[in-house]
Formats: C-alpha cells, structure tokens, sequence
C-alpha cells in the first residue's frame, strides 16, 4: 500500500475547507491526522449542505468531502487544561496545522514559539487568507473574497458580465493542495536538518499561482490580460466553444500541426488553400471567418459524435459535460478517483475524491469514514500514552467531550 507518511502524526485545528483539504491529503498518503475541533458543532463544515438529514447530524457533505480517514477528538481549548492537552499531543507530533486568523493561535496559547519549545522538531503549518504578514496578513475572507481581490473575478467568462466568480471554490482546493506540497516539503528538510520548520500558506498567493502565465505575462508587456469568455488560452480562433445539434463542444486546435487534421474531420479540406488562413497571421487576421466555417460545421451533427471524430483524427476536443456526468463517465470510473465509503453512524454511503494521481497502479484510498464529533477521543488519548482514569477525568471536566 503507498503510505509514505506512514507513522507521521498531524494536529489538525483546521476547519472548513483549506485547511481540512490540505490534512485530508496527509491522511490518504499515509499519515495519522488528529482533528482537533471545538466541542460547540465540531467544524464549521459540519452542518449546511443539500442534505438537511446529513447536516443534522453534523456530518454535512463539504465535512464528508474532506474528512475521510480522520480521528476526531472535540477539546475546550478556552480552558488552559485544553491548550496543555494539545501541546502534549503535539509533543509527540510531526506536524501541527492551524487557520485561524493571523493572531488567534498565539491568543490561545498554540504561537509558533510556544509549539516549537514543546516540540523542537515539529513543522508549524499555518494557512490563512493573505498570510502571516503584510498589510492585509490580519483581514478574514473566504474563496469567493479571495476570487475578488486575486482577479479571477476579473479574468472569468463572458467580458460583458464581468465580474464573474468561477463557480467552484477552486481557491480553497488550491490552498489545500499547496499547503499539504508546503508541508511534504517542510517534512523532507526535517528529516534533512532535524529542525523544526514554519511553513505559511496564503489563500491569496494560491489563487495568484493559478494565473502564473497570466501574471508573468502581465509584469513583461504591462498589459493587464482580460476576461476572454470560452475562448481559449492560446488565443487561437480554431479553439473555443461551438455549439452542436444537441449541445456545445470544446475545440483546442491549438497549433498549425492540427489544423489540416480540422478541416479533414469537418469536411473542409478546401480551407487548406485559402488564403485567408494561409498561417498564423492570416486565421488571426480573419478570425470572425474562421470561426464561422466552424460554427457552420459544428452544426450538422451532435456533440458526442463530434468528439469521437476530432479524438480519431488527433484534434483535442470534448462535449460539455456537467459535474455527474464527469464523475460517473468510464474514464473517472476505470481510474478509481471516487472513493465510495460509509456515512458514520448511518446506513448510507458516499463518494468523495482521493488523491488526484495513481501510485503503483492505484489511487491511495481514506482508511476510514469521515468521523462524528469527539467519536474517536479514547482511541487518540490512549495512542498519546493517558490511561483510562485520566481520560475519565478530562470528561468529567468537560475538557474532552
């Protein structure tokens, strides 16, 4: 089984989704990750959602996304008993990962000078909006926030509804995908050093980072790139988004190399020699054209049909598709990205997304069901070496739920 964190212990104070998404690919790559969460609802990501029934029992599905192969454990860190378990569990960790807002941890007790005297070793993971530092380090927001004020909502769809929030919360994942490559990567220099290292993951730069082009292009010419609608990033009028006798079709015929294999699949050899599509040049000179022909083409038959004979003649293209139809197609189904598992606690199931990569021939899998609240308290207090009677004790205190 690919498990190369494997023995490697996470605190995880994390809530909602940056910060769960990004302890969720520690624990399918193989670590123990704690979920630390407060005993007032657990996570925030606990309730809301589609599913009332779900939502009620605080295991809604954004928890259910992100949570899988997790412990739970609920402790009231506003008692300084509270704060001193934490720092006792982190003394025996890898890995301490929080985002509250710049400020809060060190307010509770859980400050990067405090962690680390516990726990010279340990890598402090902290991910938040705009970062640690900074004008903007202290100011709270979320996905959509952060959309606004990177530009996404500026460079996203139709230029005439600007401005345009990508429908996803692509900035949340993005943040979590990062932090958890941060945290692989604070990981490896420990082992290197043996010293403890501080890792600080900002929503804000994540989002940025899927614009790398965007933003290399804009600092070289001074030109602020714009929203572009469907059309594609290379700017290539035999790209794009066409409609079909049933639906729309994505073309990427990207380079001069496809576009003698476009005009064979629609028919159209003839364009071959037209000079206003001699070369590069010419197609962007007469793109309106060029794009006409297609839209023409396009329509005589449907989108599936359509896709099939681009994908034979080598010429990118695909049908429009929603999220279940993505989900549930062969191709996601042969490579195993959903992984189907119980609800806790109930007698359903459901899917959620692993790791977005085959190791060895297979997608690396959650070991367990996202957890109920406090559900596994015995269990990690009893790993981290307390025995029954202390354990009782925290309970009564109301310190552990």
């Amino acid at each position: 089984m690919f498990a190369p964190l494997k023995g490697r212990k996470v605190i995880d104070l994390t809530q909602v989704l940056a910060g769960p998404y990004c302890s969720y690919q520690l624990g399918l790559l193989g670590a123990d990750v704690i979920k630390v969460e407060p005993q007032d609802g657990g996570d925030w990501a606990r309730i809301g959602g589609p599913d009332a029934a779900l939502s009620d029992v605080g295991l809604a599905s954004g928890f259910l996304t992100q949570n899988a192969g997790k412990r739970s454990i609920a402790i009231d860190l506003k008692q300084p008993e509270g704060v001193a378990l934490v720092l006792d569990m982190i003394g025996q960790a890898d890995v301490f990962l929080e985002n509250f807002r710049p400020g809060t941890a060190a307010r509770l007790g859980l400050d990067v000078a405090t962690v680390q005297a516990r726990n010279p070793s340990i890598v402090y993971a902290s991910l938040s909006a705009y970062g640690q530092d900074g004008p903007m380090g202290g100011r709270p927001a979320y996905d959509h926030v952060i959309q606004a004020v990177s530009g996404i909502m500026q460079l996203t769809g139709d230029p005439e509804t600007l401005p345009n929030k990508v429908g996803a919360p692509y900035v949340d994942y993005a943040t979590g995908m990062n932090g958890a490559f941060a945290v692989l990567s604070a990981l490896m220099e420990k082992d290197r050093t043996g010293k403890g290292q501080r890792v600080d993951v900002a929503m804000l730069d994540s989002a940025l980072l899927l614009m790398a082009s965007h933003m290399t292009g804009a600092a070289t010419s001074g030109n602020i790139p714009q929203a572009s609608g469907n059309e594609a990033f290379s700017g290539s009028p035999t790209s794009g988004v066409f409609k079909t006798k049933d639906g729309d079709l994505a073309l990427a015929a990207n380079n001069e190399r496809q576009y003698p294999r476009l005009l064979q699949a629609i028919g159209r050899e003839d364009l071959a020699t037209d000079p206003r599509f001699a070369d590069r040049g010419a197609k962007q000179a007469n793109a309106s054209a060029l794009r006409q022909v297609l839209a023409e083409a396009f329509l005589t038959d449907t989108a599936d049909a359509w896709e099939e004979k681009l994908s034979a003649a080598d010429v990118p293209a695909g049908r429009v598709r929603d999220i279940g139809e993505a989900m549930n197609s062969a191709q996601v189904q042969q490579r195993g990205l959903m992984q189907e598992y119980e609800i806790a606690g109930t007698d359903r199931k459901t899917q959620a997304p692993t790791l977005g990569f085959k190791a060895n021939g297979s997608m690396p899998a959650a070991k367990s069901p996202a957890p109920r609240l406090g559900a596994d308290a015995d269990s990690v207090l009893k790993d981290f070496g307390m025995r029954d009677a202390a354990i009782a004790a925290l309970r009564t205190s109301g310190i552990v739920l």
